[in-house]
């Protein structure tokens, strides 16, 4: 059985996320997601939008109160820890219905109901994905109130996972690696990049994932130089590189696990980088630890990749965090200003392209005083079928 995240905990949540909101000197905040991210949403009330967007009006004081669309009142019931649930319109789906004969409430009725006594200042806590509808409603319901920017109210809250969070992300990975072990045992010359995946796929729900943890990688030859892609029907062939990242998601909590490798022998030059790159995904982990600025991994991880040769190969590197998204606050870049501390999670995200190829290492660690707890580590290695 899956681990879980208990009621408790989402209760204690809400209790800090006000005093945070209190702290920052704001009246309420109104937290936002959406299908593909809902983090903010679900971290606070395990609630997850289907269609339609959500929001969660939290006062500094008072009750919160979970925001939905019109088709999804029994759904969100189902499935919310927050008891108070209201419909609006601006939370409908993007297909913009305008859902005659059903009582929906306006942000008068939200105010009322979540007990604010005085609201002159709301932050928002999703800016880079709240939809225009939402933002159109406050300022034409809400004259008079100033929106600020307050996504750290929570962020900071989602950096340092809990014990329940990193028992759940560790399931995740497992579930990650035994989808990769049907991949290797299975993938053949003649298959396509979607049948790949759908190999993944099976073994996710088949083990217990409640859904993919982000878009499933496979892609092979020239395909494998982009850092960002998605799956095709291009078919598999030898001697090629094949790129697969697979990350699985428990009660919320995203994986990834990355390799290249190939089916038949890699050109020298392939194979050459696909080494470097697994050497330079492990330096990445020696330099991690409790209380390591993360610039200084990044500047240390940077410097050692151009002593030896490969910088020209280089994106970006070497990690960001991962948590209920697979991508989340905060990255590690050369102008982060954050010491890593204790129970934080990051991909170590070990990314080299040429012009006709690319690679990519990828797993979970775990921040612990002295270095990391490596979250997945059963494909650090070079693999040729």
């Amino acid at each position: 059985m899956n681990p879980t995240i208990p009621k408790t905990e989402y209760q204690e949540r809400m209790k800090k996320f006000q005093a945070n909101i209190k702290s920052a000197g704001l009246d309420a905040a109104l937290v936002h997601g959406i299908e593909c991210d809902c983090a903010h949403v679900r971290y606070l009330s395990e609630y997850w939008p289907t269609f339609e967007s959500a929001g969660i009006f939290v006062p500094a004081e008072g009750k919160p109160i979970l925001l939905i669309g019109p088709e999804s009142e029994l759904y969100a019931r189902g499935r919310s820890v927050i008891p108070d649930i209201m419909k609006m319109i601006p939370y409908r789906e993007s297909a913009e219905p305008q859902y005659p004969g059903i009582d929906v409430a306006k942000w008068s009725d939200v105010i009322k109901a979540s007990g604010v006594k005085t609201l002159k200042k709301l932050g928002i806590v999703g800016s880079a994905i709240i939809t225009m509808p939402v933002l159109d409603s406050l300022k034409s319901e809400m004259p008079g109130v100033e929106l600020v920017n307050a996504g750290e109210t929570l962020w900071s809250m989602r950096y340092v996972k809990s014990e329940n969070e990193l028992a759940c992300m560790r399931r995740a990975f497992e579930i990650s690696e035994i989808a990769i072990d049907a991949i290797l045992n299975e993938i053949k010359p003649g298959m396509t990049e979607f049948q790949v995946i759908g190999i993944a796929q099976r073994e996710i729900y088949k083990n217990g994932g409640e859904y993919e943890g982000h878009a499933l990688y496979c892609f092979s030859g020239e395909h494998t130089n982009n850092a960002i892609c998605r799956p095709s029907s291009k078919v598999i062939g030898t001697n090629e590189m094949i790129q697969i990242n697979i990350g699985a998601r428990v009660c919320g909590y995203s994986s990834s696990v990355g390799l290249p490798f190939s089916i038949g022998k890699l050109p020298e030059n392939q194979k050459k980088l696909q080494v470097f790159g697994l050497d330079a995904h492990k330096k990445t982990i020696e330099l991690m630890g409790g209380g390591i600025p993360a610039a200084e991994v990044v500047s240390k991880y940077e410097k050692w990749v151009e002593d030896q040769g490969f910088k020209k190969f280089m994106l970006y590197g070497p990690c960001h965090a991962i948590g209920m998204m697979e991508v989340e606050r905060p990255w590690m870049e050369s102008v982060s200003t954050y010491n890593l501390v204790p129970n934080m999670t990051f991909q170590v995200d070990t990314f080299f392209y040429d012009s006709d190829f690319g690679l990519r290492w990828e797993n979970g660690v775990a921040i612990k005083e002295q270095g990391v707890e490596v979250l997945s580590s059963k494909y650090m290695k070079i693999i040729e079928l």
